[in-house]
């Protein structure tokens, strides 16, 4: 009796969170925070505004660029400093421009997630005090200039900086002086990783004129608006972090002259529960209309217009899934939906500026191996190359004068299929090796081209490429072991060139298990 008790409690209180968490609730809470984020960006419009993946990419339509920094990297007594999640575009895009905004938002009842509280600050120190070894290395005579000699005014400048470099580690007042010991006492391990990876810190030495560090604001912050500093007073580069949401954890109901909606803390996480198959792009392409038609129509809204832009997406030969009611699902949950396959969000069309960067994160050279990285909409309309490999599940039309230049090979995320990857790569190898051996280039495309492409790519660069970059037909990878950390040192390489990059860990498993089971055979 007593667990009926507990079951009936369990299914009410979930059943009130179901009515609460509306699509229309979900919508016009990030349409709030969005105001606030727009205010803070005005603060220092010269810096740029990038969306932390991916909940932070519904809280504004004019985004710089993206970044991936987890939550999970921060989790106490979980630390972490991913070399697979480097981030170094954001370091490198904050040297150029003095700084940087990144949005978030957290649905805890806290001010900031934890990758802003902890993995990012634990971010910043670490390249900190990589670029200041570096710049010591460099005083002391250890490092030679990439470009060459070193004019003794640019040495007195390098010295000046290694005695100004802060390399503290900067985290919020309210994490515990304990966690922060043991945060810090971790760092030099963490540097060591960085080192070992390969990542390119002579381009962050020589782009950083400032080191970096963390300030943090939310909608409790209080900013005097006549007393606003410019970021170029400050002695370091900011990395200013923005907490999208109000700080109360629990649903409050607002009301407007027309309706009565409840407000939803960090209502952009995980899209896939609520959002329909509408997309940060298609939300704010519809922004106005969707946010006064009011609750009761907003369901029949978005179908329409997700439907609208699959059929539009469909007549041009793009990727296109429909967005089909879930079996799984029943009872008062039938009117939930899903999207088969899963969509990841839509950054290909996303209004973002990036000139400062990486002018398209929708195909990336990597370097002169001849291959490169992207979404499989932009591959059908890539002209400027020799051969596709498609690795979405959808086939695409290609622009390529021959069809053996062409080759589908469906994979799927390692959550749908834990070998799916696995079974397919070494046909993409051969492939690869097939074209790349004739001088040919190879674009490897996917639905959102950072996860199962950047993968394949990470196979066939460490199955045929040496580790300067250099095609060798798989001497060097027949004559190596491969372990985890040269696999790492490899994606790093993949991104430093796709700054978009997210592979998931279950397809970097995949790759492992590929790149250990034995050598490459001649085509």
């Amino acid at each position: 009796m007593e667990n009926e008790a507990n079951i009936s409690i369990y299914r009410a209180a979930r059943t009130i969170k179901r009515r609460q968490n509306t699509l229309y609730n979900a919508l016009r809470s990030i349409y709030d925070d969005s105001i606030f984020v727009g205010e803070i960006s005005q603060l220092w419009p010269q810096l740029p505004l990038l969306a932390n993946l991916r909940c932070g990419l519904w809280y504004s339509s004019k985004f710089h660029s993206t970044c991936y920094f987890k939550s999970t990297d921060g989790h106490t007594n979980n630390w972490s400093f991913n070399t697979s999640r480097l981030n170094l575009h954001v370091a490198l895009l904050a040297g150029q421009k003095g700084g940087c905004i990144i949005v978030d938002s957290t649905r805890k009842g806290k001010r900031f997630p934890d990758s802003m509280s902890k993995t990012i600050p634990i971010w910043t120190c670490v390249l900190n005090r990589s670029v200041y070894n570096y710049r010591k290395k460099m005083c002391n005579g250890g490092v030679v200039l990439a470009k060459g000699n070193a004019s003794d005014e640019h040495e007195k400048s390098t010295s000046q900086f290694t005695a100004d470099w802060d390399c503290s580690l900067h985290l919020p007042l309210w994490v515990l002086d304990t966690e922060k010991a043991a945060i810090d006492d971790r760092v030099e391990e963490w540097i060591k990783e960085l080192d070992a990876s390969g990542a390119d810190i002579v381009s962050l030495a020589s782009c950083l004129k400032k080191p970096l560090q963390p300030l943090w604001i939310s909608q409790k912050t209080v900013i005097w608006l006549n007393e606003v500093p410019d970021h170029d007073s400050w002695d370091f580069t900011p990395i200013i972090l923005v907490s999208a949401s109000s700080q109360s954890g629990i649903i409050q109901n607002r009301t407007t002259s027309e309706f009565s909606w409840n407000y939803i803390p960090g209502a952009g996480d995980d899209e896939e529960s609520w959002a329909r198959g509408l997309t940060p792009n298609l939300f704010w392409k519809n922004a106005y209309d969707l946010i006064n038609s009011g609750p009761d129509i907003c369901n029949q809204q978005v179908a329409d217009i997700v439907e609208k832009d699959r059929v539009y997406r469909a007549q041009r030969g793009q990727i296109a899934p429909q967005v089909i009611k879930s079996s799984k699902l029943s009872g008062n949950s039938s009117d939930l939906f899903h999207v088969e396959p899963p969509l990841s969000s839509d950054i290909s069309d996303l209004n973002i500026d990036l000139k400062a960067s990486d002018e398209s994160c929708t195909i990336s050279w990597l370097g002169s191996t001849n291959l490169a990285v992207g979404t499989s909409q932009h591959a059908a309309e890539e002209r400027n190359v020799d051969c596709i490999l498609n690795c979405d599940q959808e086939s695409i039309t290609v622009c390529l004068s021959n069809a053996e230049a062409y080759l589908h090979l469906p994979m799927v995320n390692s959550k749908l299929d834990r070998f799916s990857l696995l079974r397919n790569l070494p046909s993409a190898v051969n492939f690869a090796k097939l074209n790349i051996s004739k001088g040919k280039t190879l674009l490897i495309c996917c639905h959102g081209g950072e996860d199962i492409s950047v993968c394949v790519c990470l196979a066939i660069l460490t199955s045929l490429f040496d580790d300067e970059g250099i095609f060798d037909d798989g001497k060097s990878f027949n004559q190596t072991r491969i372990t985890k950390l040269e696999m790492r040192r490899r994606l790093v390489f993949i991104c430093k060139f796709a700054s978009n990059a997210r592979p998931s860990r279950g397809n970097l498993k995949q790759v492992f298990s590929f790149l250990g089971g034995g050598s490459v055979d001649l085509v």
